[in-house]
């Protein structure tokens, strides 16, 4: 038996890398649809999708029904308002790379829906590739194999298989952040503006531009630092500023408010705060999070921002202090720092949480680094219970305010 593994195991390591990665990649799948299988299975008259759905509902459901708004309709010119004139919900608030190229895919088939799931499917796959490629240097071959394997059953794979854009933005992402590691700064004037209008991110990677900048610049004795490499870095960090403030002016130029696209925005974050929101200021939501959750687990009010406190410094402790997330490298590491900075500044938590960390998955390299196989196998038994909680609670269920993708 044992010499029957072993030889499986060298046939195994003689396929190609990419069919390797697509046998993981489409297992995964294979986990994930069985999960929204049973969801569906589970789903109730109480559920979003009511007692009988079917896998295409799933595809279609939550954000997908604005990206395929966008799609067939188009961005509105004025905007929606409140019974209390505020602005409400509207399409501004996703981008269209996603929703138009899920379109084109879906004409050959006659259905955006299946263009959508194509997209996403496709995207995922390719965004594993670029995810072994963007860590195996560091990491070596083996633990970023592992790493794909964590991102293809994640607790939030299913986006792999519905019609959100984080699987192309991850793929772009993960290219973006490979052009950086091996100084090929030229292919990001292509996937900058692609990845700006696909969904929002694109400033934190400005900002870690601007820190890999600075960090190239504090080692040029020991990593050459050409004038070439310093027009590159300050014009693509140029790009991806403006590009990354490019939707808001757009959105102002189209309804005629110049605030149109950070009032849609806070449309969503209205539903959460008590009182509402008037205006987008940085770093609010977090404090604002911090409180609202805290009451609402039954916990003192104060305690939230100083739980948040301790959550920023041990963050930041672990990205500068860890050594399996130091064994990723200086760039990764800048990423998720600029990345987490960005969502502080921007973000409110609540349900979409774990959505929006996703740009975050190289640090699944971290995870892979331990070669213990039993530490491995036990993250992947924890990524698949995470992924079955996660869909139960938002397609079998979906039902209540956190349950929202």
């Amino acid at each position: 038996m044992a010499h029957a593994a072993l030889t499986a195991a060298r046939r195994w390591a003689r396929l190609p890398l990419a069919l390797r990665i697509a046998v993981v990649y489409l297992g995964a799948r294979v986990i994930t649809t069985a999960f929204l299988v049973l969801a569906a299975d589970l789903s109730t008259s109480l559920s979003r999708f009511g007692p009988d759905p079917g896998l295409a509902d799933f595809v279609l459901g939550w954000d997908a029904q604005w990206y395929w708004l966008v799609a067939v309709e188009g961005y509105p010119t004025t905007l929606p308002v409140t019974d209390a004139g505020t602005v409400a919900e509207n399409a501004w608030a996703f981008m269209p790379v996603f929703a138009y190229l899920a379109q084109a895919i879906g004409l050959i088939f006659g259905s955006w829906g299946v263009g959508a799931f194509l997209v996403s499917f496709v995207s995922g796959y390719l965004a594993c590739l670029a995810l072994h490629r963007l860590l195996r240097d560091r990491i070596g071959s083996s633990a970023a194999s592992w790493a794909v394997v964590f991102f293809a059953v994640g607790p939030v794979a299913a986006m792999f298989q519905v019609g959100y854009a984080e699987s192309l933005f991850l793929l772009l992402l993960f290219l973006a952040l490979g052009a950086v590691q091996r100084r090929a700064y030229a292919w990001l004037y292509v996937l900058i503006p692609v990845m700006a209008f696909t969904r929002p991110g694109i400033l934190a990677f400005a900002l870690f531009l601007g820190v890999h900048g600075i960090a190239r610049w504090v080692q040029r004795r020991r990593d050459p630092l050409r004038p070439a490499d310093v027009v590159h870095i300050v014009a693509a960090g140029t790009l991806a500023t403006v590009t990354g403030f490019a939707w808001q002016v757009i959105a102002g130029l189209v309804t005629g408010d110049m605030g149109a696209y950070l009032q849609t925005e806070l449309a969503w974050r209205r539903q959460w705060v008590p009182g509402g929101v008037e205006a987008f200021v940085p770093f609010e939501g977090w404090i604002q999070a911090a409180h609202l959750w805290f009451t609402l687990w039954g916990l003192p009010a104060w305690a939230g921002p100083v739980a948040l406190g301790l959550l920023v410094v041990g963050v930041a402790l672990l990205l500068l202090l860890a050594p399996a997330v130091r064994a990723l490298g200086a760039d990764l590491r800048l990423w998720s720092a600029s990345y987490l900075l960005y969502l502080l500044a921007v973000f409110f938590p609540q349900s979409s949480t774990f959505r929006l960390l996703l740009p975050l998955s190289p640090l699944w390299g971290a995870a892979a680094v331990p070669r213990s196989r039993g530490w491995r196998i036990g993250v992947v038994a924890l990524c698949v219970l995470g992924q079955w909680v996660w869909i139960f609670s938002v397609y079998a269920l979906g039902n209540t305010f956190w349950q929202v993708p």
